[in-house]
């Protein structure tokens, strides 16, 4: 039975996956380095460290931000730090094409977080926490740049929706 109360933040569902990835390559350029060194019989101790250290270098870079979002509000977490949001107080949304393309979301207290626009792609329940957060910025007029942006966005992410769903029940 679940108690009432708020309801449970909504969470980037193939973060996992991407951690194990992450720590997966990780391990795998350990072993394969230490066990080169140790073929060529160069391996020692230091070099053991240098090569786990720089292991977990490796694995610090590869591992994905975790994105996460509740009424109002939106998260982005990484190693270092947090960077949250109030969807409902948004000022600007700018989004940044090319290689490694982003959102920037920025609200009325000055906090700022990026955020690939692959994670709403994914996540239908961040996406819809993120929209309602943006319509109701909209509805107070603080919003003042960018629900163009998230506009175009959100047709992006109902045409993939629409599409995977034709795909799955065989009419497409």
């Amino acid at each position: 039975m679940r108690r009432n109360g708020p309801p449970d933040p909504a969470g980037d569902r193939h973060w996992s996956d991407s951690v194990r990835f992450a720590v997966g390559c990780a391990l795998v350029f350990c072993a394969m380095a230490m066990l080169v060194d140790w073929d060529a019989g160069s391996l020692t101790p230091a070099r053991a460290l240098l090569w786990a250290a720089l292991s977990n270098a490796m694995c610090a870079v590869l591992l994905p931000p975790r994105v996460s979002a509740g009424p109002g509000w939106l998260a982005v977490r990484t190693p270092w730090r947090r960077r949250m949001v109030r969807t409902d107080a948004l000022v600007t949304v700018r989004q940044y094409d090319g290689a490694s393309a982003h959102l920037v979301l920025r609200d009325i207290r000055g906090n700022r977080l990026e955020l690939d626009p692959r994670v709403l792609t994914a996540n239908p329940l961040i996406w819809h926490e993120l929209d309602t957060g943006v319509r109701r910025s909209v509805e107070r007029g603080t919003l003042r740049q960018g629900a163009e942006v998230l506009e175009r966005l959100g047709r992006r992410i109902d045409d993939e929706t629409a599409e995977a769903v034709l795909r799955l029940s065989g009419l497409s």
